[in-house]
């Protein structure tokens, strides 16, 4: 009985995130609410209340990391964005064809997302698109294809997404062959919602007019690529850190912020305190998006719960029944990850299949890397990408299911068909 309760009280949740338009309620405040009434749920239907204290306390010690993580990389762009530290790149694009843009902007998302992860290579990307296009219709047409971009270069990295990176430390996978399987899959996985993009695509992006905030004297040249390249060393050493300590990525997001905060205080160190403020950490700390903070507290918070009432362990036990095909699951999966997180999906194949079935490097632990990694692109809210670039631009969950979801099932489905033949011949 618990378990339909549970199940009944996240779809009702899941509908009022998706439905935030019509019903004028703020995503955040519904993904708050099913988390914590999930948890409400589970704690009041079990009997050793101390068990469900701890597996909270477990599963918020895994949340938090991401919030954290999350906090600190919108810090560290918002930052760079104060001291128009974008220009940088923005002043190098000379087209405004949109057509043009997309082929510039979609290989730097994947390159980008693979060396980085696709949660910080998405809220980069967006934040660079705020300074390229004006027109929110076109913005957010960019955004969903940075979405696919950021998801698909993620696949085939062990640092590109946090599910890979799952299967690489748990030892099913190693990260010289993942790449040399799934590359090819990803570009494919891009490349076909790209090509039909470039078609509908026609004529120029309108460019923003920069509006100066008041009381803010603009920084120098060489204050702006002191940021600028200071912030882009800081997140492209997160992957190297957590390679080299061991410690989880947050920690190397929030060092970055720590060297940044330096950094920024040393150069505007002679300035009056009017003057610093706007280009200081504390201002950026206020500029950050927070409602998109807690959206994605919310939406983790209530997965936990699924997980932690073994719901997510009994579909991937249903899925083994019933469907018995290793491919078909994982396709399976991947689009299951459009719908709830990918991490406790990917988690619970692994504490269902060992590596006596399924040895290192083979055929299940690949395909399941790249339909986790980008299967969630179907659905804004499938992806960590997502999530940010929902919260970012306040793109609907209904324009993205009419506008992209087609695109990104297109390029999942191409891409699994191109790994599925690589292995057969």
């Amino acid at each position: 009985m618990m378990e339909w309760i549970l199940v009944f009280v996240f779809v009702i949740g899941y509908a009022a995130i998706t439905l935030e338009h019509s019903i004028k309620i703020d995503k955040a405040a519904s993904a708050l609410l099913t988390g914590v009434l999930c948890w409400v749920v589970y704690v009041l239907a079990t009997a050793d209340k101390t068990l469900v204290a701890t597996q909270l306390d477990e599963h918020m010690a895994g949340i938090s990391q991401i919030v954290f993580f999350l906090l600190g990389a919108m810090v560290i762009v918002e930052l760079i964005d104060a001291h128009d530290g974008f220009d940088i790149v923005t002043e190098r694009i000379r087209t405004t064809k949109k057509r043009s843009l997309l082929w510039i902007l979609m290989p730097i998302t994947f390159f980008l997302s693979a060396v980085l992860d696709n949660l910080t290579t998405t809220i980069v990307m967006v934040s660079l698109l705020r300074k390229i296009i004006a027109d929110r219709d076109d913005r957010m047409l960019f955004a969903g294809m940075v979405i696919i971009a950021a998801n698909a270069g993620g696949a085939w990295s062990p640092m590109g997404d946090v599910t890979t990176t799952m299967l690489w430390t748990g030892g099913q996978i190693s990260a010289l062959n993942i790449i040399k399987m799934l590359f090819l899959p990803s570009v494919v996985c891009l490349m076909l919602p790209a090509l039909v993009m470039h078609m509908r695509l026609k004529g120029n992006v309108e460019t923003p007019v920069a509006e100066p905030e008041a009381n803010k004297i603009p920084s120098t040249p060489t204050e702006r690529k002191w940021v600028f390249f200071t912030g882009l060393a800081v997140l492209l050493f997160v992957p190297v850190f957590k390679t080299v300590t061991h410690l989880p990525p947050f920690m190397g997001v929030l060092l970055g912020l720590g060297v940044m905060w330096v950094v920024t205080e040393l150069i505007h160190g002679e300035k009056d305190q009017a003057d610093r403020s706007p280009l200081s950490v504390v201002h950026a700390l206020r500029k950050v998006d927070t409602p998109s903070i807690l959206f994605f507290l919310g939406i983790l918070v209530a997965i936990s719960a699924l997980e932690s009432a073994h719901l997510l362990v009994e579909l991937a036990g249903w899925l083994d029944r019933t469907v018995g095909n290793i491919t078909a699951i994982g396709i399976s999966i991947g689009f299951l990850s459009a719908v709830v997180d990918n991490v406790p999906l990917v988690a619970a194949a692994q504490g269902m299949y060992t590596l006596d079935q399924y040895p290192h490097d083979h055929f299940f632990w690949e395909f399941l890397a790249y339909c986790a990694g980008t299967g969630g692109s179907a659905l804004i809210i499938g992806s960590a990408a997502g999530v940010a670039a929902m919260g970012m631009e306040n793109i609907s969950f209904f324009w993205y299911l009419k506008r992209i979801t087609p695109l990104a099932v297109l390029g999942y489905l191409g891409g699994a068909a191109v790994y599925v033949a690589m292995q057969a011949l």
